[in-house]
């Protein structure tokens, strides 16, 4: 099989693989509880579970990503997404928070979805590459969680 430039298709990277088995878990775990305030609880439980898994640099910056997302979106449930950390409103994600290890990259990435309200004439960014996470970005994030809020 060819892919669209004219290579050869290889298939899922090894990364991607993991992701979608780390997705298939957490569907699983999340069926298996109770009640909601149960699946919520253990929600955040496995989220900050996953953040402290993480390499330094990446767990920094997802310990303040989480605890701005947290603050300036009350709205917000968290929850793993693909072994991320994500935020769900109304069970849909919103926004994630993806670490440079989690497939090899430069950087972290703060993501949103098409859920985010961040709608801005006829283009519009959706993902923003983190190196560190200073006063100023925190600032950026919150307002960017109330805007993708609504």
């Amino acid at each position: 099989m060819s892919s669209a430039k004219g290579g050869t298709y290889e298939g899922f990277t090894a990364e991607e693989k993991a992701a979608m088995k780390d997705h298939a878990r957490e569907l699983k775990a999340a069926s298996r509880r109770t009640s909601s305030a149960d699946k919520a609880a253990q929600a955040e439980r496995d989220v900050l579970a996953k953040i402290a898994e993480m390499q330094d640099s990446d767990r920094v910056m997802a310990e303040r990503v989480h605890a701005v997302v947290t603050a300036a979106g009350p709205a917000l449930a968290p929850k793993l997404w693909y072994g991320m950390p994500a935020y769900a409103l109304d069970g849909k994600v919103v926004c994630f928070f993806q670490s440079a290890e989690k497939f090899k990259s430069r950087y972290a990435t703060l993501g949103f979805s098409d859920q985010a309200k961040l709608d801005e004439g006829t283009m519009w960014a959706t993902g923003f590459a983190l190196t560190d996470v200073t006063a100023e970005v925190e600032a950026r994030i919150a307002e960017l969680v109330k805007q993708a809020v609504g």
